[in-house]
């Protein structure tokens, strides 16, 4: 898809079955489909897509969260999966092309494809020429909390592959509300999800888009404005979804999908009940 002069495509790694202790299965290819809207009926594990985000222009590529980034370690058990390298040579890129990676937050399912162990074992950066950005209050809480227990449910923090990143100054720490990073994207901090959660809004030629990472997993969760187990902040998630699924409403805006199963993008309309539903988009 276009939104001015960016494409967008979306870089699936597939379909995973994630439980509440954040281990996560990738499912067969052939696995029927199912409703990602709902628990299995054991209540202990949900259905999703894995799925990063790339946007280009002539000058710019750049990644909206980096998945699980299986298989990019050498000698890795997972052989020939979908990850974000491979998927990038599909559309004839290198990570080495990639220019900007927006992590919305370090949950290893959106951060792990950051990084990769190669044949001396030593940590490497996936995309060499990247500037990394994150919020700075997502990095500190992460140190804080990937080796504490708590109660809420999904991935949690693995920042093993991630000092090394840090270390060597690709990450860019924001500690604004909002950062416009290159002309037409710009980076919203939301909290919620996680104390630094970020958002990211595109704007080009009159056109706009919004990637909102967990605060809206998928298109099954246009009306549900809280996930109690899953956000640190389920109040500040609320309010901060409210708003920008209005701006996104009144812009006609395109919404981007991260766990979303079937259907990575769309426009927002109202049914008769006032309830957001998702029309593709043009």
């Amino acid at each position: 898809m276009k939104l001015g002069r960016f494409s967008i495509e979306q870089l699936s790694e597939g379909r995973f079955e994630v439980f509440s202790d954040g281990t996560i299965n990738r499912e067969p290819i052939d696995q029927s489909k199912q409703d990602d809207s709902k628990l299995r009926k054991s209540g202990d594990s949900a259905r999703i897509g894995i799925n990063p985000i790339l946007l280009s222009d002539e000058k710019y590529k750049i990644l909206l969260d980096t998945g699980l980034g299986w298989g990019l370690d050498a000698g890795s058990q997972y052989k020939n999966v979908s990850n974000v390298a491979s998927n990038l040579d599909i559309f004839d890129l290198k990570p080495a092309d990639i220019t900007h990676v927006i992590l919305s937050h370090l949950h290893y399912d959106h951060a792990a494809g950051s990084s990769y162990t190669n044949e001396e074992s030593v940590t490497c950066a996936t995309f060499p020429n990247a500037q990394y950005f994150v919020q700075r209050s997502e990095w500190e809480y992460a140190l804080k909390e990937q080796f504490a227990e708590h109660s809420l449910k999904g991935c949690d923090y693995n920042l093993d592959d991630l000092y090394r990143l840090v270390a060597e100054n690709r990450f860019n720490f924001l500690d604004e509300d909002k950062v416009e990073i290159i002309e037409g994207i710009e980076i919203i901090r939301t909290g919620g999800h996680t104390p630094g959660h970020q958002a990211v809004r595109i704007q080009e030629s009159g056109q706009t888009g919004y990637y909102l990472g967990d605060l809206l997993p998928s298109e099954h969760h246009l009306n549900q404005y809280s996930m109690r187990q899953m956000d640190f902040k389920p109040l500040t998630a609320k309010k901060m979804k409210i708003q920008l699924l209005r701006n996104a409403f009144e812009e006609e805006a395109v919404l981007l999908f991260y766990h979303s199963l079937y259907s990575s993008m769309g426009r927002l309309e109202k049914d008769d009940n006032k309830k957001y539903v998702l029309k593709e988009p043009n």
